[in-house]
């Protein structure tokens, strides 16, 4: 009777709109290209490519107040002003030939480059035109971050300047793939209840995610030196997607890399310091960022509050498969701005039915009218005939104090026992917690799985097999089993 599991990962909280286009637009990355945007014109000369030339390249420097001294202040400069292009903040018009000059005297022949029409949505456009224009850059950066840097290109070069990529063993889809798995696994690692929520992940732990197999005990030096360079190799992406906002990274201590007997064991003491290994989280705006790209790869991955403008059947489905704790947060939300007493008769209406999933939409229905007030009190009393819902109403007019509830028959009491665990069990499975609920379901009914094998829901067996196994009682668990028997034999 097990439902299968739900394929979502589980819901993310994110910002508002106007919180993530502000982080955007701070972005260091983002930053320049908008200001490098602003500043071209009719003057500004670019190369095949796109690329600013030698002299303009200069004055990007200082217009964004690098240090000139620097060797790597160019090569930010030139990113920059790729991301500007590559966005739509910039459109270049390159030259139709490039010619370096010589000894005809002929002048070198340039592009060049104005303020894209786009430029104008960094002020004038609304949030969400701000996020498009930053996820276009976050591409750009990734796919320049699943780029061999320059001393590895250097090394596969053959002896006529050509790379050698079977050399290199660089394989440009295989290192996307590659990248966008660690950034779901840590988007993953993030979302999960009791994962690392707003903290740090270590390096070493992201890598293993991808390289160590979940059915292996102790990592061979072999899998271990995988890791090692694995972390290498984030060590470098992470600082590349570090200034675009998408994450904060603690890079690997430049004395790990020096010490090549330590890197391959990847063997982190118990006492020794984490984040000598790098450590990474993702911001506001990376978690937005990645949801917005696995969104785009037809994964589902919901976001609370998404749900607000849906009819409860949708509600409930969602959150049947959310923590209880993310599940609560959804349904506030969905009920806020609701008229209560309507709110209430669209979830009973919703969490009615005999599939599989039934018993746990009644449970999240049941969690989201325990906050009601009084004046859901109709609503609900309206149901109280109902075989599905009528113990449900039941437990919450007893809870909210009101008189004159009439008692349930033993059936009813028997079905809501069934349904309640089957919930239990599509919520949680077989937690320590379990075995004391049915003891405390069963203990006050002597006759108990005598009757419950008759009981007409579609989970009577199932949950019977399962008290068999999980009931701490030894003579409760063999009557259970005894009644799963009784169950299944009686049905078709």
């Amino acid at each position: 009777m097990s439902a299968e599991p739900h394929p979502s990962l589980p819901p993310v909280r994110l910002h508002s709109d106007a919180e993530l286009a502000r982080d955007a637009l701070v972005a260091p990355l983002f930053a320049r290209a908008v200001r490098l945007a602003r500043w071209a014109g009719p003057d500004t000369r670019v190369d095949v490519g796109g690329e600013l030339v030698p002299q303009q390249l200069a004055e990007a420097v200082a217009l964004l107040g690098l240090d000139a001294a620097d060797e790597d202040s160019p090569g930010h400069a030139a990113q920059a002003w790729r991301v500007a292009v590559d966005t739509g903040l910039v459109d270049v018009t390159e030259p139709e030939e490039d010619v370096e000059g010589g000894g005809d005297g002929a002048e070198p022949e340039y592009g060049t480059a104005v303020p894209g029409e786009d430029l104008a949505l960094v002020s004038g456009g609304a949030p969400g035109d701000v996020l498009d224009l930053w996820l276009a850059a976050l591409d750009a950066v990734l796919a320049d971050a699943a780029v061999p840097d320059l001393d590895d290109l250097v090394d596969a070069m053959d002896a006529g300047g050509e790379i050698d990529f079977d050399r290199l063993d660089w394989n440009p889809q295989r290192e996307a793939d590659f990248l966008d798995g660690i950034l779901a696994n840590l988007y993953l690692l993030t979302v999960t209840e009791g994962g690392a929520g707003d903290g740090p992940v270590p390096l070493p732990v992201l890598a293993a995610s991808m390289i160590v197999p979940d059915d292996m005990g102790d990592p061979t030096d072999a899998v271990l030196e995988q890791v090692s360079d694995a972390m290498m190799r984030l060590d470098d992406q992470f600082r590349q997607l570090e200034p675009i906002g998408l994450v904060e990274f603690h890079p690997v201590d430049e004395e790990l890399m020096t010490e090549a007997d330590d890197l391959p064991d990847t063997v982190i003491e118990d006492d020794e310091d984490v984040s000598r290994y790098g450590m990474v989280r993702l911001t506001p705006l990376g978690l937005y960022g990645v949801r917005a790209r696995m969104l785009e790869a037809g994964v589902e991955a919901p976001a609370l509050g998404e749900l607000a403008d849906k009819g409860a059947d949708a509600l409930l489905d969602a959150v049947s498969f959310y923590s209880e704790a993310a599940a609560q947060a959804e349904i506030e939300q969905w009920l806020a701005g609701r008229e209560l007493p309507v709110a209430v008769a669209e979830l009973l209406a919703a969490a009615r039915g005999a599939d599989e999933a039934a018993p746990l939409r009644r449970l999240r229905c049941q969690q989201a009218l325990t906050p009601a007030g009084r004046e859901a009190e109709p609503a609900v009393r309206a149901v109280l005939d109902d075989p599905e819902l009528g113990g449900l109403a039941r437990v919450w007019l007893a809870e909210h104090g009101v008189g004159d509830v009439p008692a349930p028959d033993p059936e009813m009491v028997l079905w809501l026992t069934v349904d309640t665990i089957a919930a239990q069990l599509a919520a949680e499975g077989e937690t320590e917690e379990l075995p004391l609920l049915m003891r405390t379901l069963t203990e006050h009914h002597n006759e108990f799985f005598e009757q419950v094998w008759r009981v007409e829901h579609p989970a009577t067996a199932y949950v019977l097999e399962a008290m068999g196994r999980l009931h701490p009682d030894k003579k409760s668990s063999k009557e259970a089993r005894k009644a799963a028997f009784k169950a299944r034999s009686r049905r078709p």
